[in-house]
């Protein structure tokens, strides 16, 4: 009992600590490259986002069955994903409010739930990949019941989620920790994996989309990219973390917001790109068939050794857990936001927990689930990209900070071309043929 008072008290410290520092810098009694440190945090939380078992499961696919062909779709998700990501903390900073509960005071209530029902939905195909990632890692590594995987995430999930009552320190330290370790291990897997590093720098600046499947995989891509409740959530952990008390103050803060999500998302776009070289350098040539996270693990075992096998269950394990804290996390913000109500948070992870539990009880294919899941989140993104755009661009909102013309219309056209991907993706569903799209 007395261990569990000691780390709480610590815990909360921490949160007071940072909280202190951050104000010091404010005001100018703190200068130097330690100043950065006090202000990571959100995007780092916000990044585990881009780094979830969805990506793997698209990355997987992307580069067994076209090897580097589509790693220009990761790096443009990503550009797009640190313009939002940015105009989200801005949000947050600039009113004091995020953006479900700016939708909420500013739009009529049927408008409203109708929007939290399509984020919640949202939230749960978020997490239904972040579980099932996190429980296939855990079964694979400790050969367990994939049922008892889902069983220890849940449980270590919740103990994660549990940090957040000593303040925003203790559970920012532990998301950064599983965010290193997921860089670590794909950092891991390149000097382990045989890689044509001059084709991969051509397929980065060279847009192309060898076949019709490949556009399902790339739209995939952009659904675990920029994610719909990483919007949402981003704009909540900033409105409250450290308020301005003048101009200059709003203005230092989103200065270091920006630093942070671009360091963040350059890291978590790196990490992307890296699991679709892996995949690339380990299956394509000989193994293109592979598209499953089992598969992989039993087919990276005989080909690059057992060590490389471990760290990639490593990092999906990682991956999986944090992902699940933060899906958690943002589903609290989105319910709260839209329809002012907040559940326990063991009932909150409960029902978020449902869906995968019920794929894994209907024998569903679970890799397919997770690349479909980030279909789903693809087909939700244009509705929060678009009220995130408005109300950055409303002076009305955001006062002198509304976004200049440039930012304006840069992120009007990255919508757009959100907006284009999921309007090709239903057409293809359809059977619509698309010109200049081979079959």
């Amino acid at each position: 009992m007395d261990d569990c008072v000691h780390t709480t008290v610590g815990s909360a410290a921490r949160t007071e600590r940072t909280a202190l520092a951050v104000r010091a810098v404010l005001e100018g009694r703190r200068r130097g490259a330690s100043m950065l440190l006090p202000f990571a945090g959100p995007a780092v939380v916000v990044s585990v986002a881009y780094m979830d078992p969805g990506n793997l499961a698209t990355n997987i696919q992307a580069g067994a069955r076209y090897g580097y062909a589509l790693l220009w779709v990761v790096l443009l998700a990503n550009v797009v994903a640190m313009l939002f990501q940015s105009l989200s903390a801005k949000l947050g900073i600039v009113t004091g409010r995020n953006l479900a509960e700016l939708c909420r005071e500013r739009f009529s209530r049927p408008v409203a739930l109708a929007m939290w029902v399509v984020s919640e939905i949202a939230a749960m195909a978020t997490d239904l990949a972040a579980f099932l990632g996190g429980a296939i890692g855990l079964s694979l590594l400790f050969r367990m019941p994939l049922l008892g995987g889902m069983v220890v995430t849940a449980i270590v999930t919740y103990g994660l989620l549990l940090l957040e009552d000593a303040g925003f320190r203790p559970l920012e330290l532990a998301i950064g920790a599983l965010v290193g370790i997921i860089g670590l291990s794909y950092l891991a897997e390149l000097f382990i994996t045989p890689i044509a590093w001059s084709s991969v720098l051509a397929h980065t600046v060279s847009p192309r989309v060898p076949d019709a499947n490949a556009l399902l995989i790339a739209v995939g891509i952009v659904g675990a990219t920029v994610m719909p409740h990483a919007l949402f959530l981003h704009s909540g952990l900033t409105q409250r973390r450290t308020p301005a008390r003048t101009e200059r103050e709003r203005a230092v803060l989103l200065k270091f917001s920006n630093i942070e999500v671009v360091v963040a998302l350059a890291i978590a776009g790196l990490i992307n790109m890296a699991m679709v070289i892996m995949a690339a350098g380990a299956f394509h040539h000989g193994h293109p068939e592979v598209a499953e996270i089992e598969t992989a693990y039993h087919t990276l075992a005989p080909l690059l050794g057992i060590g490389a096998a471990g760290v990639f269950l490593l990092s999906l394990i990682a991956s999986g857990i944090s992902s699940s804290v933060v899906g958690t996390m943002a589903g609290q913000i989105i319910m709260q936001g839209f329809v002012d109500f907040r559940i326990p948070l063991w009932l909150r992870r409960a029902v978020t927990m449902a869906p995968s539990f019920a794929v894994v009880a209907l024998g569903v294919n679970v890799t397919q689930a997770l690349v479909l899941s980030q279909v789903v989140l693809s087909l939700a993104l244009p509705l929060p990209m678009a009220v995130l755009l408005w109300f950055t661009c409303n002076r009305e909102v955001m006062g002198a900070y509304k976004n200049r013309i440039f930012i304006a219309v840069i992120a009007t056209l990255a919508a757009c071309a959100v907006l284009a991907f999921n309007a090709v993706l239903i057409l293809q569903t359809f059977g619509v043929d698309i010109p200049g799209l081979p079959g």
